[in-house]
């Protein structure tokens, strides 16, 4: 695909500095960006990149002087490059129609314009909505549902009952229904708990790969519309997370946790169970959850504090050997008054 300077700038509400006709080609960050690139400019710590870039072309929130080649300026450079990628992003791999070496089920009902690739197995009464894209090595279980435009990379499995919807994106070996962690405990033994509940991932979420979401022991795990989940993710059976959170990479949600709307959730987050996460709550990276979090908190650390405690908190870590050594002196010091005194 080619696009002038000046159709992209319409595409993202933008206005052109420089030559509206230069012909982009192609994407690619200011370092790796050639003749017929375009980049974009949003983090200062990329400057010099920016002085030196053979970019033909940058999108900027601002016009910047470091940069003498046309520019794009548009309100949000980082959301319009990202527009912007999609006209070049090569489109999903496409098997035609059904494979015959794939399994299907004679009780299946299929939609029109799949894509259904070699070795996929579809159960019992399982429904495949319009134009879903199933690759090799997918699972999908008895009874489950499948929205229209849904795409499932390889290996991803979608165990019996649950309930996927329209535009969802699930990365390759992702496990959607696998028995939730249920334990009780018979005298030395462990007596599970069967979960006979489901998953239900609304529209348009996206899940990452090799993250597993466990069914509900009773009810459903619910992911929500817009939820964008990162790889090696581990929901437990009951969570509900809230329309347009994020959760990124090794996060681990106990069960029953309660997350709302429009929450960030940053890596290596733990949840204790039974907690409730507010609307538009942030949390940092390798936090640890153990109580529930108003809306809107911005928390970090373990255990989890407001970011303004936890920065003069982490800030003193390293000098407590230098204080434990002055207390010590301090301590010498009064001992020595006192004999005198």
């Amino acid at each position: 695909m080619e696009l002038t300077l000046k159709k992209i700038a319409q595409e993202v509400d933008g206005k052109v500095v420089g030559d509206d006709s230069i012909v982009i080609k192609g994407v690619n960050a200011l370092d790796a960006a050639v003749t017929g690139d375009l980049s974009f400019f949003v983090d200062r710590r990329y400057k010099k990149d920016l002085k030196t870039t053979q970019a033909s072309a940058v999108i900027v929130s601002e016009k910047n002087e470091l940069y003498d080649g046309p520019q794009i300026v548009t309100s949000n450079a980082a959301l319009a490059f990202a527009v912007v990628t999609g006209f070049f992003a090569p489109s999903v791999p496409i098997y035609p129609g059904i494979s015959e070496k794939a399994t299907l089920h004679e009780s299946c009902i299929v939609g029109q314009d799949v894509s259904i690739y070699p070795m996929v197995y579809v159960g019992k009464d399982a429904e495949i909505g319009d134009e879903t894209v199933l690759f090799p090595g997918v699972f999908i279980g008895d009874r489950v549902r499948i929205g229209k435009g849904t795409v499932l990379y390889p290996n991803v499995s979608v165990l019996q009952d649950c309930i996927i919807g329209n535009n969802v994106i699930i990365h390759a070996g992702a496990v959607i229904g696998a028995d939730g962690f249920g334990y009780v405990k018979d005298g030395s033994k462990s007596a599970k708990v069967p979960q006979i509940g489901i998953v239900q991932v609304d529209d348009d979420v996206e899940i990452g790969a090799n993250t597993c979401v466990d069914r509900a022991a009773l009810g459903r795990t619910w992911v929500q519309r817009g939820v964008k989940i990162d790889n090696m993710v581990q929901v437990a059976h009951n969570v509900v997370i809230g329309e347009d959170s994020m959760v990124i990479a090794q996060t681990g949600f106990s069960g029953s946790v309660s997350v709302g709307r429009e929450v960030i959730i940053a890596g290596q987050v733990g949840l204790a169970d039974h907690v409730d996460i507010g609307d538009k709550a942030i949390i940092g990276s390798q936090s640890g959850i153990a109580k529930s979090v108003h809306p809107g908190e911005v928390l970090f650390g373990t255990p989890a504090m407001p970011h303004r405690l936890w920065l003069k908190t982490s800030g003193l870590i390293k000098k407590l050997p230098q204080f434990s050594e002055r207390l010590r002196g301090l301590e010498k010091k009064i001992e020595e008054l006192e004999k005198k005194l």
